[in-house]
């Protein structure tokens, strides 16, 4: 799934898995900023790397001259709906718009496996994150006026435009 390239270099996405060792650094710091934020990072070993991977999932990283820059990936939710989990962007290479890259490649990914819908949470810490699923097209599952904090995760959705049949 190679991409356009960007004005600095080529960027490319790779399927791989949750454990190999190039997706390390970006997950690595994604538990810091959990830990800076919440307090934890719980959620990073929730679920087994065998979760993200084929049929059912994907993890996908999004390299740049073959150093990972920003990755994430999908679980199967149900039948028809994937969810989405740690999209990262390393902190050395963000508003560069590759969350919106990382984002667009898993969308496309799940929907060529079938899935209709896209599921996601994300915390009440992130406002970044947040803006992006906002401005991505998808619908908040809770009520945007309220204070972040008093709701715990921030749910969303989406449904895909041309899942498989």
């Amino acid at each position: 799934m190679p991409l356009t390239p960007s004005r600095e270099s080529a960027l490319s996405v790779r399927r791989t898995t949750a454990d190999d060792p190039l997706a390390r650094p970006l997950l690595d710091e994604l538990a810091h900023e959990y830990t800076t934020r919440y307090g934890r990072a719980d959620d990073l070993s929730r679920y087994p790397a065998a979760e993200f991977a084929a049929p059912h999932g994907a993890f996908l990283l999004l390299l740049e001259r073959d150093d990972p820059v920003a990755g994430g990936a999908y679980r199967r939710y149900d039948e028809h709906t994937a969810e989405l989990k740690r999209i990262w962007t390393h902190s050395a290479h963000r508003r560069r718009g590759l969350a919106r890259r990382v984002l667009a490649a898993l969308e496309r990914d799940a929907a060529e496996r079938g899935y209709s819908r896209i599921y996601l949470t994300t915390g009440p810490r992130q406002p970044e994150a947040k803006h992006l699923y906002l401005a991505s097209g998808y619908r908040p599952l809770f009520d945007v006026s309220v204070d972040p904090e008093s709701i715990g995760s921030l749910p969303f959705e989406k449904y895909l435009e041309n899942p498989k049949p």
